[in-house]
């Protein structure tokens, strides 16, 4: 007997107790020994009238069959078959279906035993359920959800499968060859009696029997559905509402499976007779089922639709064998197969419900192709060409409905959508670029001429033409005005027209936009035409542009008017002046927590100062004029900054301090962002400005010290001296002890990461001119790291240790940096206790963590030391210590089990390591070698002749040649 209490909690309204103790009861009964017989017998004989019941004891035979098959007897494999067997003969007769959710659950049961035993103990699997279910409806329900499982566990290639992947699909191919042989016709033989049976009178068991056909097709002999007592009951479906889409669906499956190209041609034109004399292919059936908006029509349009993109797509695939393989005649014939699908095609397209429409892109573009393919198109081609260019550009169309300001899923299935419509466009422009010029500038022109009366979506979509032919028309480095004079005058009258209509007046966003984007796409029209770039900056700046009422399209044109002014900038010079009287309300810094909402974003503001930077650094001004400008643009921020970091310090609120420190950090980023107009053309020096910038760097430079929004403050001020040792070069040193002073004290292993690179710079550029700095932070800084990484931390704290893994990878190219930059006096004065303390931790480095990363940094300070300090006028005590410890650190850390000659990273710190011991051989020479034979590789007991061979390959001039010994060396010793 089962346990009744437990049996409880199975319902979904029992309390927590009740249904703990059921989830203990089924965990019991799965692994005892005959808990699963009770559940079998009360399936068997039908005890239990609980919907729960009845599946929690399918669910413990279904563990037994996935779990524990191989433990059960012979005996116990058979109950678990009768059990099975008697269930589904209850089914036949019971006055009432099980709930769905258990018949599905039975069938994959079956797929499981099916996998189990069909191959040994089963054969007769398909005959057996087939004796039971016969045509009983209930019955025929199982069987076909049993056949859809097996589908889904056999063939299903979506669906993943375990581990053992390949074990897996040799069973599987074993399965489908002996079901082949075995039981196919069989099985096709029940699914047309199904489909005759109940075409009629069950529409659902019709719809099952579709599925299964359609997904069996795939691997079973097509001809014993592809013939005529088959294929005409699933035309005659087609006709049927409730039937048409399953039937539509199985269709697609017989036309996209493999086959000869011929054959195939043959298999979808017969198809396709039947189809056209039903009515389907008649185009004007199709236009009256594409007006009738009723969505059971809706929803057969977009299978029908994907079934002729199939048969479009199967057909050109043919038709590229047939023309591969220089069969002339089949291939004309294929052909005029796909040509006359062309209309249907044509009248898919252009439905107004763009899943029908999507549905037959693929055919669409492939039909594109093959016609790139013939030197010359027919009359008829350049029609078909032409119309489906003018579908296109009808279904690029937004809806009214369409929201610009708040886009949801549906207007992100919508640009999806035109995403795809778009590579039709660049393929129509491969076919025959002057038919789409000629479309584009057909379309653009009726629709400029009388923009005031047109509507938002004709005249974005008139614009977004435009737009489109700069990618599907391209020209090299954007010279869309010169080379092809077709092209070219066609273009510039367009945007003559655009820049003149006054078209940018038009109210919507999408209209705006486009327009912004055309002039920045297409800007060397403006070095063609540069009286008209007053009237275009005027439209950047006044409400169409960045004062526009919506926040979207002043965001972008903020960042599209930084593109205008930088590759115009030689035609600025009239302009500059006005243009920066007229952004200087936008430029204001304000935080956020004052309530005043700003036109622009800080990332968008961001642009604005860049490009007053690029109007100030290319004008045509002496230097003491862009001195004074810089000056202008930098001198608010500088007053607002010192402004701002007084209030921090005495605001007690943590929201108003965040908001603060926010506010001082785009203070700085604004600065740091007017610096990238300048170049080696045009240095910080020639243009008088560096001076403002160092007057920045003293406002900024007291926020390190502020204990309060410590981070913020100080990642912004650090981007900025990174800016400034590029900009201002050595006269940004004076600045760099103080800001490092501040930077060590009080800081976390992140602060310290961050600062290294700042360091590193400052001693890759400066060199010899910053020693004395160097000398002076070296210890201090070496100090903060270690003092960090000691820090206690929890065991599992993954987050804490990653950040120390890359605080040490940081330390070890702070080193790497100072002796490849020939600083190496700077490790060496300081004293010898300490230049010991960071040589071991470079040993330590080399051996005790399993970082390859920082394991190949570490052996190339150490192949650098050697090179530098390892002749006889060396460091003294330092050829000691490559003895002692380099040595050895170039044996013990590929020894190591952690690191892995298989990884490509540690690979690469192997190598340094070869490295190491070449520049040691270098600079010792046969001493080395001696030391090596007669000492160290003997004490690691490794074979005389090993070490002869070693030795030998250390001594060969090609270090590649001792690389690759190396990595044999240490795999041999590892096994």
């Amino acid at each position: 007997m089962m346990d009744e209490q437990a049996l409880l909690g199975l319902n979904p309204n029992a309390d927590a107790s009740f249904r703990q103790r059921a989830l203990a009861y089924f965990e019991q009964l799965k692994v005892s020994q005959h808990g699963w017989q009770v559940c079998a017998e009360a399936l068997a004989q039908g005890i239990y009238s609980d919907d729960h019941v009845k599946f929690f004891c399918i669910q413990v035979l279904e563990y037994q069959i996935k779990f524990r098959y191989v433990v059960l007897t012979g005996t116990q494999h058979q109950l678990i078959r009768q059990t099975m067997m008697t269930w589904l003969q209850a089914q036949t007769v019971s006055p009432h279906p099980e709930k769905t959710f258990i018949r599905n659950k039975a069938a994959q049961v079956f797929a499981l035993l099916f996998l189990a035993e069909y191959l040994t103990k089963w054969p007769k699997f398909f005959f057996d359920i087939l004796s039971v279910v016969g045509l009983n409806p209930r019955g025929v329900d199982l069987y076909l959800r049993i056949l859809m499982a097996i589908d889904a566990e056999v063939v299903d290639r979506d669906i993943v499968h375990t581990a053992e992947v390949r074990t897996e699909c040799r069973r599987n191919t074993l399965i489908k060859d002996a079901m082949r042989e075995q039981c196919i016709p069989n099985l096709v033989e029940s699914w047309y009696q199904i489909l005759h049976t109940y075409q009629e009178t069950n529409s659902e068991l019709t719809c099952q029997c579709l599925e299964v056909v359609g997904a069996f097709v795939s691997w079973i002999d097509l001809n014993l559905i592809a013939n005529d007592r088959f294929v005409n009951v699933l035309l005659s479906h087609m006709s049927v509402e409730v039937l048409r889409e399953e039937a539509c669906d199985c269709l697609f499956e017989i036309v996209n499976k493999g086959m000869d190209p011929i054959d195939k041609t043959k298999l979808i034109e017969s198809l396709c007779q039947v189809l056209l004399a039903s009515g389907f292919f008649n185009t004007e059936q199709v236009r009256a089922t594409v007006q009738s908006q009723q969505e059971e029509d809706v929803d057969f349009l977009a299978r029908f639709s994907k079934l002729v993109n199939g048969m479009g797509q199967a057909l050109i695939t043919s038709w590229g064998k047939l023309v591969k393989a220089g069969d002339v005649k089949n291939s004309q014939v294929t052909l005029q197969a796909v040509e006359a699908k062309v209309p249907l095609l044509l009248k898919l397209l252009v439905h107004e419900d763009d899943d029908i429409s999507s549905n037959i892109i693929g055919f669409c573009y492939d039909y594109l192709h093959m016609l790139k393919q013939p030197p010359v198109l027919t009359e008829q081609q350049k029609a078909n060409v032409e119309a489906i260019m003018h579908a296109v550009i009808k279904k690029l169309t937004y809806d009214e409905e369409f929201n610009f300001e708040n886009e949801g899923e549906d207007e992100a299935m919508f640009l999806e959508y035109r995403k795809h419509l778009k590579l039709l466009l660049d393929r129509l422009a491969q076919v025959s670029p002057e038919l789409l010029l000629a479309a584009v500038r057909r379309v653009f022109n009726a629709t400029l001429e009388n923009w005031q009366n047109t509507r938002f979506m004709e005249m974005e979509v008139a614009l977004r033409l435009l737009f489109m032919l700069g990618e599907a028309i391209p020209a090299s480095h954007g010279a869309h005005f010169s080379g092809d004079s077709t092209k070219a005058s066609v273009l510039q009258e367009m945007m003559h027209t655009l820049v003149t209509s006054g078209v940018s007046q038009y109210q919507h966003t999408s209209v705006a936009l486009e327009f912004f984007e055309i002039v920045v796409r297409y800007e060397k029209f403006f070095t063609v035409e540069p009286q008209h770039i007053p009237t275009v900056l005027m439209a950047f700046l006044d409400h169409r542009g960045l004062r526009n009422s919506s926040p979207k399209v002043r965001s972008r044109t903020a960042y599209l008017f930084s593109r205008f002014i930088k590759s115009l900038s030689k035609h600025m010079n009239p302009y500059i002046e006005d243009i920066l009287n007229r952004i200087q309300d936008l430029l204001v810094l304000s935080p956020s927590e004052n309530g005043f909402q700003t036109l622009l974003s800080s990332d968008d503001q961001l642009f604005i100062y860049e490009t007053a930077g690029v109007l100030i650094v290319n004008s045509d001004y002496p230097a003491e004029r862009k001195r004074a400008l810089m000056r202008d643009l930098l001198t608010p921020l500088m007053e607002k900054f010192k402004v701002f970091l007084a209030k921090l310090l005495t605001e007690q609120d943590g929201e108003r301090q965040a908001a603060l420190a926010d506010c001082l950090n785009h203070a700085v980023g604004f600065a740091s962002r007017t610096s990238k107009a300048f170049s080696n053309k045009q240095t910080v020096k020639q243009c008088g400005c560096s001076e403002v910038y160092r007057d920045c760097l003293q406002t900024f430079l007291p926020a390190l010290s502020c204990a309060l929004q410590k981070e913020v403050l100080r990642s912004g001020v650090r981007t900025f001296l990174h800016r400034m040792i590029i900009c201002l070069e050595e006269e940004v040193l004076p600045f760099i002890p103080t800001a490092s002073e501040h930077m060590l004290k009080d800081c976390e292993a992140k602060d310290l990461q961050e600062f290294i690179p700042l360091i590193n710079q400052i001693t890759a550029k400066f060199k010899t001119q910053i020693s004395p700095f160097l000398q002076q932070v070296f210890m201090p800084l070496v100090q903060a790291i270690f003092e960090v990484l000691s820090r206690p931390a929890e065991e599992n704290d993954q987050t804490a240790a990653l950040e120390n893994q890359m605080l040490r990878r940081s330390y070890f190219a702070f080193l790497q940096t100072v002796a490849g930059s020939g600083m190496s006096e700077v490790i060496a004065n300081q004293g010898v206790q300490n230049v010991e303390h960071v040589l071991f931790t470079v040993i330590q480095g080399a051996v005790e963590f399993p970082d390859p990363i920082a394991q190949k940094t570490c052996f190339i300070i150490l192949s650098k030391l050697v090179e530098l300090w390892g002749g006889k006028d060396g460091l003294l005590g330092f050829e000691d210590f490559i003895y002692k410890h380099i040595v050895p650190a170039c044996f013990l850390a590929p020894l190591k089990t952690t690191f892995d000659l298989a990884d490509a990273q540690t690979v690469l710190a192997l190598s340094e390591c070869a490295v190491t011991l070449k520049t040691i051989h270098l600079k010792r020479g046969p001493e080395f070698i001696q030391y090596l034979q007669q000492e160290y590789l003997q004490s690691l007991q490794v074979a005389p002749e090993i070490i002869q061979e070693f030795c030998q390959a250390l001594q060969q001039a090609d270090g590649k040649i001792f690389k690759n010994y190396l990595k044999v060396f240490f795999q041999r010793a590892k096994q």
